[in-house]
């Protein structure tokens, strides 16, 4: 099975950043319920259910079919978020090094989600 593509840099709309506005910033059509649907792909800190699969956000400038990990969502994830099937891969899978944020980052995925 191939490996799917990896980013190494942040894009610059990425909503994990403090400074992008997701309705304003990310391109082709927002959908801020869709976002919020993303909450899924979150684990809670210390969370392991082993027979669990890990649920990626995907990159909003990749394609369908080709998706890559969100930069900011992986550097939580791997990070504050403590997603410990997502830390297994990432021993195993040298693809998770030297990951690139750009600015502030928020700690929390409802932060990411624009206030209605």
């Amino acid at each position: 099975m191939p490996k799917s593509p990896m980013r190494k840099k942040q894009c610059k709309a990425c909503p994990w950043r403090k400074d992008v506005v997701p309705e304003r910033d990310i391109p082709n059509g927002y959908c801020a319920k869709k976002h919020a649907n993303l909450k899924s792909t979150i684990a809670e800190p210390g969370e392991f259910r082993p027979d669990d699969t890990i649920r990626m956000m995907a990159c909003h400038e990749t394609t369908g079919g080709r998706e890559a990990p969100c930069v900011g969502w992986l550097v939580n994830q791997l990070g504050d978020g403590n997603n410990i099937m997502l830390r297994l891969v990432a021993l195993r899978d040298k693809r998770f090094g030297a990951l690139q944020t750009v600015g502030e980052q928020h700690e929390r995925f409802e932060d990411t989600v624009p206030k209605s």
